[in-house]
């Protein structure tokens, strides 16, 4: 069975939680005997990468323009038409952006599967504009896949309360094992020392929280811990220049957008990691943290409650007050790994889910025929 996979930037090592879902999740259906095709956003991809396959999974480099208003929607329409062309048993759709073009899909006969990550309507950056969109995009991807991936009970109970979609399938999102790293050397490059920073990462965007975490970090003034921020933006807007500007004042480490030994030195070492979001879909990188055994702090945002970690692990999303209080009662702590209980997140489960859901469609056409 042929899968085309669309509304991700691509695949390996580009930033995100859809790319990130997207780099475990395919090369895993590979394995399952799924011929998989992933068309990746022409403008992310670096000069020096000429791949055509990754672990299996076949890669198409399509064009679109590197604008926050546009690039979305041009790529879409773009590798749906690519899709219907090239010929595809089932069309995999990421994100409600996205999703605008699944009545499309459908009506060039292609057969859809759409993964709502989340309600991105809700994230700061949007203009009305761009919500207006997001929201058609939820609303039409739903009604018109055929079937329909939801990452949380959150977003499950989203779209039966909103669009009455009560046939959803709950594939949570994942968590590899981790690599831990017994060498300390990139992190002394950074100035800090194991177990003596607070660590947190994702991109450079409002409803992520930084600088809500560098305020509350700054009004703790002691000179024991220092705060590591990884990641970057995608599009250069004014918050960002803000944040990295906020993060200068107080001696915030960015270190940008890392990914393997880096990225597995920087989790093995921490102290404490902090999601300060108001807005999530699951967040991988919290699960990354768990799977990495440490304390973390997160907001008590619905998607983060799901998790069900114990109370004290929660502040009130948005109080820099409750952030303060957070960190000093965590720091205050003896350092102790965490055994979280990460059964619910395995890659390896997920892939499986996810083919159940392929081979349903696929036998729903079969009858269908006949």
């Amino acid at each position: 069975m042929r899968i085309t996979v669309i509304g991700t930037r691509g695949i390996p090592n580009f930033q995100g939680g859809v790319e990130t879902h997207c780099e475990e999740l395919y090369p895993r259906l590979v394995k399952l005997n799924y011929q998989v095709h992933l068309v990746r956003r022409s403008c992310y991809v670096p000069p020096d990468d000429k791949l055509t396959e990754y672990k299996g999974v076949q890669l198409s480099n399509l064009f679109t323009v590197r604008k926050i208003t546009i690039e979305t929607l041009l790529h879409t329409f773009l590798a749906v038409l690519w899709a219907r062309k090239e010929g595809t048993d089932i069309l995999h759709v990421h994100a409600i952006g996205p999703g605008i073009f699944i009545p499309l899909a459908r009506l060039l006969g292609l057969k859809v599967v759409f993964t709502h990550h989340g309600p991105d309507y809700n994230r700061a950056k949007w203009g009305p504009f761009a919500r207006f969109v997001l929201r058609l995009g939820e609303r039409w991807g739903t009604a018109s896949a055929n079937e329909v991936i939801v990452i949380s009970e959150v977003i499950k109970e989203l779209l039966e309360t909103k669009y009455h979609r009560i046939d959803t399938n709950l594939i949570f999102n994942g968590v590899s094992q981790p690599v831990l790293s017994e060498e300390t050397d990139y992190i002394k490059s950074l100035g800090i020392d194991s177990r003596k920073y607070i660590f947190t990462l994702g991109r450079f965007v409002e409803e992520k929280g930084f600088d809500l975490l560098i305020n509350a970090f700054s009004e703790l003034k002691q000179n024991e811990y220092k705060l590591v921020i990884a990641g970057d933006a995608d599009h250069e807007i004014p918050y960002t220049k803000q944040l990295k500007k906020l993060a200068g004042q107080h001696n915030v480490i960015l270190p940008g957008f890392i990914k393997g030994r880096e990225l597995h030195q920087l989790f093995t070492h921490a102290r404490l990691f902090v999601l300060p979001s108001f807005h999530e879909g699951l967040p991988i990188s919290l699960l990354e943290a768990m799977s990495y055994k440490l304390p973390v702090l997160v907001s008590d945002i619905p998607a983060n409650k799901q998790i069900m970690l114990p109370d004290h692990r929660y502040f009130m999303s948005g109080s820099t007050d409750s952030l303060i209080t957070g960190l000093k009662g965590s720091l205050n702590q003896k350092f102790e790994e965490i055994n979280y209980d990460m059964s619910a997140y395995d890659w390896d489960k997920i892939a499986v889910q996810t083919a159940a859901v392929y081979e349903k469609l696929h036998k729903k056409l079969g009858r269908d025929k006949r």
